[in-house]
Protein backbone atom coordinates (compact mmCIF):
# COMPACT_ATOMS: atom_id res chain seq x y z
CA UNK A 1 0.00 0.00 0.00
CA UNK A 2 1.08 3.30 -0.91
CA UNK A 3 0.47 6.43 1.08
CA UNK A 4 -0.22 9.73 -1.16
CA UNK A 5 -0.34 13.19 0.20
CA UNK A 6 -0.31 16.74 -1.32
CA UNK A 7 -1.54 20.22 -1.25
CA UNK A 8 -3.01 22.35 -4.07
CA UNK A 9 0.21 22.52 -5.86
CA UNK A 10 0.44 18.65 -5.98
CA UNK A 11 -2.88 17.91 -6.71
CA UNK A 12 -2.52 17.41 -10.56
CA UNK A 13 0.33 15.53 -10.18
CA UNK A 14 -1.38 13.21 -7.52
CA UNK A 15 -3.97 12.25 -9.89
CA UNK A 16 -1.42 11.57 -12.35
CA UNK A 17 0.18 9.26 -10.17
CA UNK A 18 -2.72 7.38 -9.03
CA UNK A 19 -3.92 6.57 -12.37
CA UNK A 20 0.04 5.47 -13.15
CA UNK A 21 -0.75 3.26 -9.42
CA UNK A 22 -3.40 1.85 -10.61
CA UNK A 23 -2.30 0.12 -14.09
CA UNK A 24 1.28 -0.88 -12.18
CA UNK A 25 -0.87 -2.96 -9.95
CA UNK A 26 -0.26 -0.70 -6.82
CA UNK A 27 -2.80 -0.19 -4.25
CA UNK A 28 -2.48 3.43 -2.66
CA UNK A 29 -4.50 5.45 0.58
CA UNK A 30 -4.99 9.06 -0.85
CA UNK A 31 -4.54 11.30 2.41
CA UNK A 32 -5.99 14.54 0.43
CA UNK A 33 -5.96 17.31 -0.77
CA UNK A 34 -8.97 16.33 -2.57
CA UNK A 35 -9.21 19.44 -4.87
CA UNK A 36 -6.75 22.69 -6.10
CA UNK A 37 -8.54 24.83 -3.48
CA UNK A 38 -5.89 26.51 -1.46
CA UNK A 39 -4.68 24.05 1.66
CA UNK A 40 -2.18 23.50 3.98
CA UNK A 41 0.40 21.03 2.76
CA UNK A 42 1.80 19.83 6.69
CA UNK A 43 -1.52 18.46 7.18
CA UNK A 44 -1.81 15.97 4.11
CA UNK A 45 2.03 15.22 4.08
CA UNK A 46 1.95 14.48 7.90
CA UNK A 47 -0.78 11.97 7.45
CA UNK A 48 0.72 10.31 4.63
CA UNK A 49 3.83 10.21 6.31
CA UNK A 50 2.49 9.02 9.82
CA UNK A 51 0.74 5.73 7.78
CA UNK A 52 3.96 4.68 6.77
CA UNK A 53 5.58 5.26 9.99
CA UNK A 54 2.55 3.04 11.57
CA UNK A 55 3.38 0.43 8.90
CA UNK A 56 -0.35 0.83 7.58
CA UNK A 57 1.12 1.42 3.91
CA UNK A 58 4.41 0.45 2.97
CA UNK A 59 5.93 3.67 0.96
CA UNK A 60 4.59 7.22 0.63
CA UNK A 61 4.90 9.46 -1.94
CA UNK A 62 4.16 13.28 -0.97
CA UNK A 63 3.78 16.34 -3.55
CA UNK A 64 3.59 20.44 -3.34
CA UNK A 65 5.04 22.53 -5.99
CA UNK A 66 8.37 22.48 -4.72
CA UNK A 67 8.72 19.19 -2.80
CA UNK A 68 10.26 21.07 -0.02
CA UNK A 69 7.74 22.15 2.36
CA UNK A 70 6.09 18.57 2.17
CA UNK A 71 9.55 16.84 2.43
CA UNK A 72 10.20 18.67 5.66
CA UNK A 73 6.96 18.07 6.90
CA UNK A 74 6.95 14.19 6.34
CA UNK A 75 10.53 13.93 8.49
CA UNK A 76 9.49 15.63 11.37
CA UNK A 77 7.42 11.79 11.80
CA UNK A 78 10.18 9.54 13.61
CA UNK A 79 10.70 6.76 11.34
CA UNK A 80 10.29 8.50 7.91
CA UNK A 81 13.27 9.00 5.87
CA UNK A 82 11.51 11.17 3.51
CA UNK A 83 13.95 12.01 -0.07
CA UNK A 84 13.24 14.44 -2.21
CA UNK A 85 14.03 13.85 -5.53
CA UNK A 86 13.74 15.57 -8.92
CA UNK A 87 15.10 12.77 -11.09
CA UNK A 88 15.48 9.19 -11.44
CA UNK A 89 19.66 8.49 -10.16
CA UNK A 90 18.59 10.24 -7.12
CA UNK A 91 15.21 7.92 -6.69
CA UNK A 92 17.43 4.68 -7.37
CA UNK A 93 20.51 5.90 -4.88
CA UNK A 94 17.65 7.03 -1.82
CA UNK A 95 16.32 3.83 -2.12
CA UNK A 96 19.79 1.56 -2.52
CA UNK A 97 21.69 3.56 0.03
CA UNK A 98 19.06 5.64 2.56
CA UNK A 99 16.02 2.81 2.46
CA UNK A 100 13.88 5.91 2.09
CA UNK A 101 10.11 5.16 2.70
CA UNK A 102 8.79 8.10 1.72
CA UNK A 103 9.33 10.03 -1.94
CA UNK A 104 8.69 13.66 -2.17
CA UNK A 105 8.04 15.47 -5.59
CA UNK A 106 8.25 19.01 -6.34
CA UNK A 107 5.27 19.69 -8.93
CA UNK A 108 6.49 22.97 -10.07
CA UNK A 109 10.13 21.64 -10.45
CA UNK A 110 9.56 18.42 -12.47
CA UNK A 111 7.20 17.65 -15.14
CA UNK A 112 4.93 14.52 -15.02
CA UNK A 113 7.02 12.21 -17.27
CA UNK A 114 9.85 12.52 -15.34
CA UNK A 115 7.84 12.59 -12.36
CA UNK A 116 6.21 8.70 -13.28
CA UNK A 117 10.21 7.65 -13.97
CA UNK A 118 11.09 8.93 -10.52
CA UNK A 119 7.67 7.36 -9.34
CA UNK A 120 8.64 4.09 -10.39
CA UNK A 121 12.44 3.82 -10.06
CA UNK A 122 11.21 4.61 -6.49
CA UNK A 123 9.18 2.30 -5.81
CA UNK A 124 10.83 -0.94 -7.98
CA UNK A 125 14.27 -0.08 -6.19
CA UNK A 126 14.75 -2.44 -3.20
CA UNK A 127 17.17 -1.37 -0.35
CA UNK A 128 20.66 -3.09 -0.82
CA UNK A 129 21.09 -4.64 2.51
CA UNK A 130 25.11 -3.70 2.58
CA UNK A 131 25.99 -3.35 6.54
CA UNK A 132 27.62 0.23 5.85
CA UNK A 133 24.17 1.76 4.57
CA UNK A 134 22.18 -0.06 7.37
CA UNK A 135 24.59 1.41 9.53
CA UNK A 136 24.46 5.02 8.52
CA UNK A 137 20.47 4.82 8.55
CA UNK A 138 20.63 3.43 12.28
CA UNK A 139 22.81 6.58 12.99
CA UNK A 140 20.23 8.63 11.31
CA UNK A 141 17.54 7.17 13.75
CA UNK A 142 19.77 7.91 16.91
CA UNK A 143 17.24 10.19 19.05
Amino acid sequence: MIALGSDHGGYDLKQEIKKYLEEAGYEYRDFGCDNKTSCDYPVFGRAAAQAVADGSCEKGIVICTTGIGISITANKVPGIRCALCADSTSAKLTRLHNNANVLALGAGIVGSNLALEIVKTFLETEFSGEERHQRRIDLIEVQ
